[in-house]
């Protein structure tokens, strides 16, 4: 970030200051100064353990506006299936060839669905898909007997989500063109489905901190009280 723009950031953003949603969503489009349509982020520090199974906190949010992202799917299927994948909207569908070419390091792609029938050949593939968080799995919908209504649902905005070893929930909620009233929204859609996903066995405070970014943009903390539905 320039000198010139870091003072305007400066400027406008204030330190220690916890900030409303509403104020966040305005906020976060003019402190950003990219030459790209920048991604809109929500990081949500959680009071859970993900080292205990009973608080791993995953799940998917359809967002209301979708993420602003077009998000490349690729459907691990039966030949019956590829029909119905590919009216979806899938950019790529088929097994054995895509299963090679994954093998071989291919992972060209945001999402991968698949039905239950084939994990079987999929499951050597997890050296590969873990590490980038491309691994079909059920609790997030990606293993499923409806692949065009998951793949249309995901070509519309949907996405999983996966708290880390930090307890630390990232996930896209926009871009820096969505207007304030839709990156709040998609927002509190997020957070109201994190909350509905606390984890019986989870103490104190649930949700830590909760801040809102862009690309090469400062973070904005926010009054998680201000958030509805908490």
């Amino acid at each position: 970030m320039t000198t010139k723009n870091r003072k305007k950031v400066e400027a406008k953003l204030e330190k220690g200051r916890e900030y409303s949603l509403e104020d966040a969503a305005a906020l976060v489009k003019e402190i950003t100064f990219t030459k790209f349509d920048a991604s809109v982020d929500l990081c949500v520090r959680l009071g859970v353990d993900p080292r205990k199974a009973d608080q791993m906190v995953r799940g998917t949010v359809s967002l209301p506006h979708g993420s602003g992202k077009e998000r490349k799917v690729l459907v691990l299927c039966t030949p019956d299936k590829e029909a119905e994948a590919k009216e979806a909207g899938a950019d790529y569908y088929g097994l054995d060839e895509y299963v090679q070419k994954i093998e071989g390091g291919w992972t060209d792609v945001d999402v991968i669905v698949a039905m239950p029938s084939v994990m079987g050949k999929i499951g050597r593939l997890g050296r590969v898909l873990g590490p980038r968080n491309l691994m079909p799995n059920p609790k997030s919908g990606t293993v499923t007997t409806e692949i065009g209504k998951t793949v249309a649902e995901i070509k519309k905005g949907k996405l999983s989500f996966k708290v880390d070893k930090y307890g630390i929930i990232h996930s896209t909620v926009g871009r820096v063109s969505f207007t304030p009233e839709q990156l709040q929204e998609n927002a509190e859609e997020l957070v109201q489905t994190l909350n509905k996903l606390k984890p019986a066995t989870a103490k104190g405070t649930y949700f830590k901190s909760i801040y809102m970014t862009s690309t090469m943009s400062p973070s904005i903390n926010l009054d998680v009280k201000s958030i509805k539905g908490l």
